[in-house]
C-alpha cells in the first residue's frame, strides 16, 4: 500500500467514524469498529514512516 493511498484511507475512515459517532453513542458497535479500523490504519502509517 502506498503512503498516499494509506493517508486517503485514514481520512475516509476518520470521517466515517465521526459521522457514525455523531448519530450514535460512542460505545455503539459500529463506532467502536470504525475506531478500531482507524487505529489499525494509523499503526500502518506509523510503521511506514519509521521505515523511511
Amino acid at each position: 500500500m502506498e503512503m498516499k493511498e494509506l493517508l486517503n484511507d485514514i481520512e475516509k475512515c476518520r470521517a466515517r467514524m465521526v459521522n457514525l459517532a455523531s448519530r450514535a453513542s460512542m460505545i455503539d458497535h459500529n463506532v467502536v469498529e470504525a475506531s478500531t479500523q482507524l487505529d489499525t490504519l494509523i499503526h500502518k502509517y506509523i510503521l511506514m514512516t519509521r521505515k523511511q
